[in-house]
C-alpha cells in the first residue's frame, strides 16, 4: 500500500543568511483564490481611509513680511529658494528646507507688483507702483546655507524709471529680455535703460504678463477691458485678442504643451484655451466661490493650483472640470466676534490669497496671502514626507493601485472625493449652486416658450466669450 504525503525540504524555505529575504510561496491560479475582488475592493477602501487619515497638506508659515504679500517668482537654478514681494516695497528670498529669510532687496519705495528671475538664475527682476523697474544680483547657491545671512541686502544693479506705474514683469524663458505690463506692454533689455519695444492695444492697463515656455518670442496678457491678448515679438503689432465678460486676473502656460494656457477670472472659474483656437475654451474649471487671483502650473503640466479670494487654494488636472483638492487652515478662515456698544458682531479675518506657485520639482505648493504670511503645501496631502524605504514605496504603489482599480465604484468615488470644507465656502457654494440651477431653468423655460430655435443653446466653454479680434 503506497501512502501519499505532503512533504518539503527545508532547504526551500530557510534563510542562508539572516540578512536574506524570507521565501514566500504563492499559487496565483485565480480558481484557487475565490474571494480576489472581495479582498482587493477591501483593500481599496482602507486604502481610500488611510489617505483621508494621513492627509496633512499643511507643513509651515514663513512670516517676516509687515504686509500683504502681492508676488512671488520661483528661481529655476535654486530649488529650494523662492522670492516674494509685499505691499510694503519689501522683497526677500526664502530658504523653503529652513522656511527663513535669505536675503532682502530694499529699494522700492511702494507696492511690488511683479517678481521674475533670468533666465541663469542670477538676476531678479522687479517692479512696482513706483513706476521703477529694479535689476537685482541674486546670491549664490551656496549662500542659502550660511546661518547669519538673515540681514544680508542683495546689491541693485540698475534702477529704471518710468513713465507709469507697472503692474506685472515676466522674464523670457530663454533670452535676455522681459515684460512688464502697466499702460502698456513694454519689452526690456538688460542692457538698455530704454524699452527696446512697446505694443499697445487700447487704453486700458495692462494686469499680467507671460511668456511662452516653448516660443520665447510669443507672450500673452490680460488687461482691465476683460481683455486676453497674445503677442509675438517678431512682429510690430499684437495677433489676437479675446474678449470675456469679466476681467482675467492672471494667465499661466502649461510648460508641456506651450500651445495651451489657463485663465484665472473674476467669475470664479478658470478656462484653458488653444492659443490657435481661442473661440472657445477647451475647458472650465469650477469650484471656487469668488475671484480666482493667480495660477501657477506644476512642471509636469498635469495639474495647477490656484488662490482665490475666498481665501482657499485649490488644485486641478490640466482636463479636470473640478478641483482635485482644496487647502485651507483655520487661520485663514477664522471668525471672531467682537463688541461695540454691547452689540455682537461677527468679522472675518482677511486672509485673502493674492498669489500661489508651485515649487521646481512640483512636490510642494506656496501661497501668499493678505495677513503678511507664506504657506508651504504638500501637492499630495498624504505623502510621506523624507527618504521610503523600498518595501514603503511599494506598499504606496499597491495601495494607489488598488485604489485607481475600484475608484468608480461607489463607496470608494464617495471616500476619495470628500473634502471638508469651511463654514463660509460651504455656504457660499450652496449658494452659488441655486443661482446656477435658477438661471438654467430661465433659460429652459424662456427657450419653451419661444419660437423653435429663436434662442440658440450656448456651450459653457462659449458662454463666457464676447468676441475675438484679429
Amino acid at each position: 500500500m503506497k501512502v501519499k504525503v505532503i512533504s518539503r525540504s527545508t532547504d526551500e524555505f530557510t534563510r542562508e543568511r539572516s540578512n536574506d529575504l524570507q521565501r514566500v510561496f504563492r499559487n496565483f491560479d485565480p480558481s484557487l483564490r475565490t474571494q480576489e475582488k472581495a479582498v482587493e475592493y477591501v483593500r481599496a477602501l482602507n486604502a481610500a481611509k488611510m489617505e483621508k487619515i494621513f492627509a496633512r497638506p499643511f507643513v509651515g508659515a514663513m512670516d517676516g513680511h509687515i504686509d500683504s504679500v502681492s508676488c512671488m517668482a520661483k528661481n529655476p537654478n535654486h530649488l529650494k529658494g523662492i522670492f516674494s514681494g509685499s505691499m510694503d516695497g519689501d522683497i526677500r528670498l526664502w530658504d523653503i528646507a529652513s522656511r527663513r529669510t535669505i536675503c532682502q532687496f530694499p529699494g522700492h519705495q511702494g507696492a511690488v507688483r511683479g517678481l521674475t528671475a533670468s533666465t541663469d538664475g542670477r538676476i531678479l527682476v522687479s517692479c512696482g507702483t513706483d513706476c521703477t523697474v529694479r535689476l537685482w544680483n541674486v546670491p549664490l547657491a551656496t549662500g542659502m546655507e550660511s546661518d547669519d545671512s538673515s540681514d544680508n541686502s542683495a546689491k541693485q544693479l540698475a534702477a529704471y524709471v518710468w513713465k507709469n506705474a507697472f503692474w506685472a514683469v515676466d522674464h523670457q524663458c530663454d533670452g535676455n529680455l522681459f515684460a512688464t505690463a502697466g499702460a502698456q506692454v513694454d519689452i526690456w533689455d538688460h542692457n538698455r535703460s530704454q524699452p527696446v519695444n512697446s505694443f499697445e492695444w487700447g487704453k486700458d492697463t495692462v494686469i499680467s504678463v507671460r511668456f511662452n515656455p516653448g516660443e520665447p518670442n510669443v507672450l500673452a496678457t490680460s488687461a482691465s477691458d476683460r481683455s486676453i491678448a497674445i503677442y509675438d515679438l517678431r512682429m510690430s503689432s499684437p495677433t489676437t485678442k479675446l474678449i470675456m465678460r469679466t476681467r482675467t486676473n492672471s494667465i499661466s502656460w502649461n510648460p508641456m504643451e506651450p500651445m495651451n494656457f489657463t485663465a484665472a477670472n473674476e467669475d470664479c472659474s478658470c478656462y484653458s484655451y488653444d492659443a490657435r483656437k481661442l473661440d472657445e475654451a477647451k475647458c472650465v474649471h469650477k469650484d471656487h466661490v469668488s475671484a480666482v487671483m493667480d495660477i501657477d502650473y506644476s512642471p509636469t503640466g498635469r495639474e495647477f493650483v490656484t488662490g482665490s479670494y475666498d481665501r482657499t487654494i485649490r488644485i486641478f488636472q490640466y482636463n479636470g472640470g473640478h478641483s482635485r483638492e482644496i487647502y485651507h487652515t483655520k487661520r485663514m478662515q477664522r471668525y471672531t466676534l467682537s463688541t461695540n456698544n454691547c452689540v455682537l458682531t461677527e468679522i472675518c479675518h482677511q486672509h485673502r490669497v493674492f498669489c500661489v506657485k508651485f515649487s521646481c520639482d512640483g512636490s510642494y505648493v506656496i501661497s501668499g496671502s493678505d495677513d503678511t504670511n507664506l504657506r508651504l503645501w504638500k501637492a499630495n496631502a498624504s505623502e510621506q514626507l523624507g527618504v521610503l524605504l523600498p518595501r514603503e514605496r511599494k506598499n504606496h504603489e499597491y495601495r494607489e493601485a488598488v485604489k485607481n482599480r475600484y475608484k468608480h465604484l461607489p463607496e470608494v468615488k464617495r471616500i476619495v472625493r470628500h473634502r471638508h470644507l469651511p463654514k463660509p465656502i460651504f455656504k457660499a457654494s450652496a449658494l452659488r449652486r441655486i443661482m446656477i440651477d435658477a438661471e438654467r431653468k430661465k433659460d429652459e423655460r424662456r427657450r419653451a416658450h419661444s419660437a423653435p430655435g429663436s434662442i440658440p443653446r450656448e456651450s459653457i466653454r462659449k458662454k463666457r466669450i464676447i468676441k475675438e479680434i484679429e
